[in-house]
């Protein structure tokens, strides 16, 4: 049997290849089949794939099938590369094939296998890339919708990615920033691109970024190390989130915390802080350090009678006119209401610290104009030294303090003074001290009384009423002196609680006298300025109420100085009490802002003269003379007058032929106890009784 001619092998090598590449499936299949046909001049010849269920029930192998008398002889190839199967070539439908056919099988189904091997390859490669691109897809849009920033860059801060969350923070599209170097983002208060971010990664911190429109923002920045496969940091990732409310935030809150809201200066806190550094820096330098502690005189009677909105504006004035006088290393804060303090620590000579304080009180002696009002207040400052007074910031202060109240007492109310601080004022802040904790310990705990001291009638002798007086009887101490805590009680406004308890005290008492029978006397109670407010009038018809009083009862004593400010509002005050029906009367006449122009217009029952004046008569000239002008000036204006402080029978005949109306005195009665008073009204004492008595 001659064997067929083979087909040209290279041309359909060819073809081979180009089906691998263009066809898929059956399409591939049928090609193959066509080609091993042409290959191996068969009429019958196909390609079985790999996949096909019966070729991977049989083994790979290379079979001749072996005709018996009627069978038809056939070729079968498995095509294999590398040990990987991709299926087989069977041929058959001729009557003998030769070594040679089955040598040209082998070759093509070798070249088959090799060709299908490099597709396979390309397809997973290709399969693999379309896997990794539509990762980074999903990846990219991730970090494009997550609200933060997230960027790339190189070891050298050249930027290699953008996301839409940058693009949204800084203005900047991916094109614009990718390429460009990170530093066109830095405000220019930042310092150059650091490498160590990019050396150590990892890193959270605060910054100050700068957008596309210029606008300069707070960002919370944290850096990773951008690595590549082998694990070598080739650059960073940056995330970058905008704090720019938070820092705000966090500002206002550190400037509520550390700066007084009304003039924007330091307050307690921040001075003391900065005291304490800039005594450090001075205890190195062996420099002297001081300060001045700062109360505005004047101040409390502008706030009360012209308002906060004023008094506010005053304020921030006098902190403005600081402020200019000062140098820029010198501290100036506002401690609350009309307090500041100043620190003084570059200079050499503590005595520099009291020329520094005559600047500030210059400083106050240009009036204030303010909503049309000619205001003028005036300073006391007090001033320790750093380090003879103390070693930090709260003793100086304190101690400042203590100098600042001698300067108030060595200037008066009106006055302004410097005072360096001594060992001796300690001592006096700290009774001051003392007995301030004990008035207060003694309102709540019923260690206070009233003394009555009887008020005479000239013409008849006969008890008309009585200045209630109150006291103040220690556990320890026994009776403290007036003298010691009234003032202390006008100075800390102690003196509205001691005067409301004195109100009601000497109402409860005069309820007790009325249920025993005894006539209604006038019992006389001080007011204070700090109490004589728009309350007071309710505060007086609620109390004769509770206790069922009628208001001839009570009598109020004013004080000469309480109506010298805003007269207005003081005579509409002084009307709704006299309308209670109960009387006024005007202490220390002559003493204070007297003026005949007000006092006509006052609703006043009694004047009465003051003891410094009843003193000196009638020995001094002066006395007598301004005794006979107040009780002529009481005469011409329909008031009647009582004398204070008598204590001689001279006294009293000048004083009757004067014309005076009432006296209370030592030669009468000293203030006496409930008791004791109520005796003496029982018994109608007249004044040769009441001396002897006493």
């Amino acid at each position: 049997m001659v064997a067929h001619p083979v087909s040209d092998f290279l041309s359909n090598s060819a073809a081979l290849c180009d089906a691998v590449l263009r066809l898929r499936g059956a399409a591939l299949a049928e090609e193959l089949g066509r080609i091993v046909r042409s290959v191996m001049s068969s009429p019958l010849g196909e390609f079985l794939p790999a996949d096909t269920h019966a070729m991977l029930l049989r083994p790979p192998v290379i079979e001749v099938l072996a005709a018996n008398d009627d069978a038809v002889p056939s070729l079968v190839q498995d095509i294999l590369f590398d040990d990987e199967y991709f299926g087989r070539f069977v041929v058959s439908g001729r009557e003998h094939y030769s070594s040679l056919d089955r040598e040209h099988l082998a070759s093509l189904a070798n070249l088959a296998g090799s060709v299908l091997q490099v597709h396979a390859l390309a397809q997973r490669s290709t399969h693999a890339y379309v896997q990794v691109e539509s990762q980074l897809q999903h990846q990219a849009q991730i970090l494009d919708h997550i609200h933060e920033s997230v960027l790339t860059m190189d070891m050298s801060g050249f930027i290699i990615s953008w996301n839409k969350g940058a693009e949204r923070l800084f203005g900047y599209s991916s094109v614009e920033a990718v390429g460009r170097n990170i530093l066109f983002l830095y405000d220019d208060e930042d310092e150059s691109f650091d490498d160590t971010f990019l050396e150590q990664g990892g890193r959270l911190m605060e910054v100050r970024r700068k957008k596309k429109s210029g606008e300069v923002f707070w960002a919370s920045l944290s850096l990773s190390p951008l690595r590549d496969i082998n694990d070598r940091a080739i650059g960073l990732i940056a995330y970058l989130t905008d704090i720019t409310e938070r820092k705000m935030a966090e500002e206002r809150i550190h400037h509520l915390a550390y700066y007084d809201a009304l003039t924007n200066l330091p307050n307690r806190s921040l001075l003391t802080k900065l005291v304490d550094q800039a005594l450090t820096v001075a205890q190195r330098s062996k420099l002297h350090g001081c300060v001045l502690f700062i109360d505005l005189n004047r101040f409390k009677l502008i706030n009360d009678t012209l308002g906060r909105k004023i008094g506010d504006e005053l304020l921030c004035e006098v902190a403005r006119r600081f402020r200019a006088v000062l140098r820029d290393q010198d501290l100036v804060a506002r401690l609350g209401g009309d307090e500041f303090a100043v620190g003084l620590f570059d200079i050499g000579q503590h005595f520099e610290a009291s020329m520094v304080a005559q600047k500030l009180l210059g400083t106050l002696n240009t009036p204030i104009l303010i909503d049309g009002h000619d205001l003028r207040v005036g300073g006391s400052i007090g001033i320790s030294v750093y380090p003879q007074d103390g070693g930090d910031a709260e003793t100086l202060l304190r101690l400042a303090d203590i100098a600042m109240y001698r300067a108030k007492q060595e200037g008066g109310a009106e006055g302004d003074h410097v005072a360096f601080y001594s060992q001796d004022m300690n001592q006096g802040m700290q009774e001051r001290m003392r007995i301030e904790t004990g008035l207060r310990h003694a309102l709540g705990h019923g260690e206070l009384l009233l003394h009555y001291q009887p008020k005479f009638s000239i013409d008849s002798g006969k008890i008309i009423g009585a200045e209630a007086l109150v006291r103040w009887r220690h556990p320890v101490r026994g009776l403290v002196p007036p003298i010691e805590f009234i003032p202390l009680a006008e100075a800390t406004g102690l003196v509205v609680q001691v005067g409301e308890w004195v109100l009601e005290a000497a109402c409860a008492q005069a309820k007790v006298w009325k249920d025993a029978g005894l006539p209604p006397i006038r019992l006389a109670v001080n007011v204070s300025a700090r109490e004589f407010t728009s309350a007071l009038p309710g505060r007086v018809q609620e109390t004769l109420t509770r206790y069922g009083l009628e208001p001839t009862w009570l009598e109020l004593e004013i004080t000469e100085s309480t109506l010298m400010h805003n007269i207005d509002r003081v005579i509409g005050i002084m009307d709704r009490i006299t309308a209670l029906g109960v009387t006024l009367s005007l202490d220390d006449f002559g003493t204070g802002y007297s003026s005949l122009s007000y006092l006509k217009r006052f609703p006043i029952d009694t004047l009465k003269i003051d003891r410094s004046f009843t003193i000196g008569i009638p020995g001094d000239a002066n006395d007598c003379a301004i005794a006979n002008t107040i009780i002529s000036i009481a005469q011409q204006l329909k008031h009647k007058v009582i004398a204070e402080g008598v204590e001689t029978v001279e006294q009293l005949a000048f004083l009757k032929n004067s014309g005076c109306d009432e006296v209370q005195g030592y030669l009468f009665s000293r203030p006496l106890e409930a008791e004791a008073f109520e005796q003496a009204l029982r018994e109608n004492w007249t004044p040769g009784q009441a001396s002897r008595a006493a």
